[in-house]
């Protein structure tokens, strides 16, 4: 917290309250609606605005790392930013880690630092580093207005409208935006008599609106992927829908017109009851009889790539001898493996929409619903239905493997780190939001979460990829969504992110973190060092088994907790949740679970049942995608 420096001279509080009061009076004309803010002294007249305007949610956060996440999550449910303010110095640093990801997952965030003003700078100031461009590439815009004067007066509405902009309509889509506003000793004012705020459009409109950047595809482009890059019924294609891969039923719709199955990650809202969705594709392509077997001519990806390698190397494979073509509205390079042969710069609703009926006029059903007539390849038919088929046989093996051989419905068996995500996903009320942690949890929902007919929204931060403060991203998502969030995450995850907790105990924000504690870090137990290095070694390094109970640290922060013994009570996780879901607040759920090393031997043999059942109905010798 800043301490005042009484040498230094005496700034125009008053104007500086004018100043913050007329942003915040336009962002919320933006539609911003919440700020998150961390007490500081240096941003005194902007908290204080914040605090004032009756449009705006102020939440506070001690720690600057979770207010960064919260307003993140805020952003990533709602698709509006949320303010972040902190004071000076390495406070504003902490917002580093939730900057890169609101750059990287396409999330729209405000970020306000305060500053020293420019006399303090460089001269050995307390609590004074250099902030200008901070966060280097990561933000779409970056503005340091300067202590707010008399002649900048009619620049300040143009400041906060355009800041908002750039974080939801930017060239390069959504992100972060960050504001270095220097404020002048003393730092308590009167807007009033500082001029008042400054006057805006009348109807209470935003001063700067951008009309969206994203367009359609011309019938030019649809004709060119048709004919050239070969997106049509009988050729056999598969689309891969991730996250922001825009409308499930639009990407149902052309999935149906080119006779092609839809690969859905769970963030894409398409992992669907429905035919031709395919949610076990990690499982399946495990099968190396069928993957062989089964290369594709031709792959379109929607949206962010997933999280499993099996299912991304496939799909990558197929750049080589094939068609790989990327759509992403703002013209993302997204092609880590460089085997892109075509990008398409292009909304992902209207695309698949538009394709669908060109395809439709060009190819009516008649001719290639069934594999049939002179525009449709023999075979067609069979391609859809096999994939069918394999993800009928791969689900019937799951769930008969996570109950324990007992039931069908896998919910009879004891909890393992699948059956969590399994029971988690199918459970979690479709009006409710399920945010994942990375490492593990996203891909145990990605390869174990069954398709249902309306599944609950999907969030996860994916951008980096990290575990960084996941807890208070899922405590954003809880202010910024319309239902209740339950969040999945790990014990290391849930330790590394403990400081979301304060603050939050006795809250009525609707939040249940289920904790799948299995005693350390266990993605890593899948990974080289596990079985090169000594144990001793592993697990200083990277099993890194923590000594605090995961319970009793939710507890001492105020939160309630069950806890629930996931191989003598596997029921109790379906209890707690449905009376925490009933009694709503925030509260948080752990799961004892199988310790790491038994956690890799459960997913290899859960691995080889689904291909052991693939192989049981697939020939042992089948030509290229025959």
């Amino acid at each position: 917290m800043s301490v005042p420096t009484p040498a230094q001279p005496a700034g125009d509080a008053d104007l500086q309250a004018a100043f913050a009061a007329t942003l915040v009076d336009e962002w919320a004309r933006c539609g911003v609606a919440h700020a998150v803010v961390c007490p500081g002294s240096r941003s005194t007249p902007l908290a204080l605005a914040l605090v004032a305007h009756p449009g705006m949610e102020v939440h506070v956060r001690l720690d600057e790392r979770s207010a960064g996440f919260t307003a993140l999550g805020i952003g990533l449910a709602s698709g509006r930013p949320a303010v972040v303010v902190t004071t000076s110095g390495t406070a504003a640093a902490e917002l580093h880690p939730a900057v890169v990801e609101a750059d990287l997952s396409g999330v729209p965030l405000l970020v306000c630092t305060a500053d020293r003003p420019p006399e303090l700078r460089d001269v050995g100031a307390a609590q004074t580093i250099d902030q200008t461009h901070l966060f280097g590439r990561s933000p779409r815009w970056f503005a340091d207005p300067g202590v707010p004067d008399g002649a900048s007066r009619g620049s300040w509405r143009s400041l906060a409208a355009r800041a908002v902009a750039d974080t939801t309509a930017h060239p390069y889509g959504p992100g972060p935006v960050h504001l270095n506003l220097p404020f002048r000793e003393p730092l308590l004012g009167d807007p009033g008599r500082g001029g008042g705020v400054e006057g805006g459009r009348s109807g209470r409109g935003p001063w700067h609106v951008v009309a969206p950047g994203i367009v359609a595809p011309t019938e030019g482009v649809l004709s060119l992927l048709v004919d050239s890059a070969g997106i049509r019924p009988g050729v056999r294609g598969l689309l891969v829908a991730g996250a922001g891969c825009g409308s499930p039923a639009a990407v149902l719709a052309l999935s149906r017109a080119l006779r092609w199955p839809v690969f859905a990650d769970p963030r894409s809202g398409v992992r669907l009851d429905e035919p031709g969705v395919i949610g076990a594709a990690d499982g399946i392509l495990r099968s190396g009889r069928f993957a062989s077997a089964h290369v594709p001519e031709c792959i379109i990806r929607l949206g962010g790539p997933w999280a499993s390698k099996v299912v991304n190397g496939f799909v990558s494979a197929v750049g080589a001898g094939g068609t790989n073509v990327v759509l992403d509205p703002y013209g993302r390079w997204s092609d880590p493996q460089r085997t892109t042969s075509t990008f398409v710069r292009s909304d992902p609703t209207s695309f698949c929409l538009d394709l669908a009926g060109h395809l439709l006029d060009r190819h009516p059903p008649d001719a290639a619903a069934d594999g049939e007539g002179p525009r449709a390849r023999q075979g067609e038919a069979d391609w859809w239905h096999r994939w069918c088929r394999a993800e009928a046989r791969a689900w019937a093996a799951i769930t008969a493997e996570l109950s324990g051989g007992t039931e069908r419905s896998g919910d009879g068996g004891p909890l393992t780190e699948p059956a969590l995500a399994y029971r988690l996903f199918s459970r979690v009320p479709s009006e409710a939001t399920l945010v994942v942690s990375s490492s593990m949890p996203v891909r145990d929902v990605e390869a174990f979460a069954a398709p249902r007919s309306r599944p609950p929204r999907v969030l996860s931060n994916r951008g980096a990829n990290g575990i960084d403060g996941v807890v208070s991203t899922a405590l954003g998502v809880a202010i910024g969504a319309p239902g209740p969030v339950v969040a999945l995450v790990g014990d290391l995850a849930f330790l590394h992110d403990v400081s979301a907790l304060v603050g939050s105990e006795g809250s009525d924000i609707p939040l249940i973190v289920v904790v799948a504690d299995n005693g350390g870090g266990g993605i890593f137990s899948f990974l080289d060092p596990a079985a090169a290095l000594d144990a001793a070694t592993f697990d200083q390094l990277f099993g890194t088994p923590q000594s605090p109970d995961v319970a009793a640290v939710a507890a001492g922060f105020g939160w309630p907790v069950d806890d629930v013994d996931g191989g003598a009570d596997p029921a109790g996780l379906v209890e707690a949740l449905d009376r925490r879901l009933a009694g709503g607040g925030s509260s948080v759920i752990r799961v004892r679970l199988p310790c790491r090393s038994e956690n890799v031997a459960v997913h290899h043999l859960l691995n080889a049942a689904i291909v052991d059942a693939i192989d049981a109905e697939e020939p042992a010798q089948q030509g290229r995608g025959s």
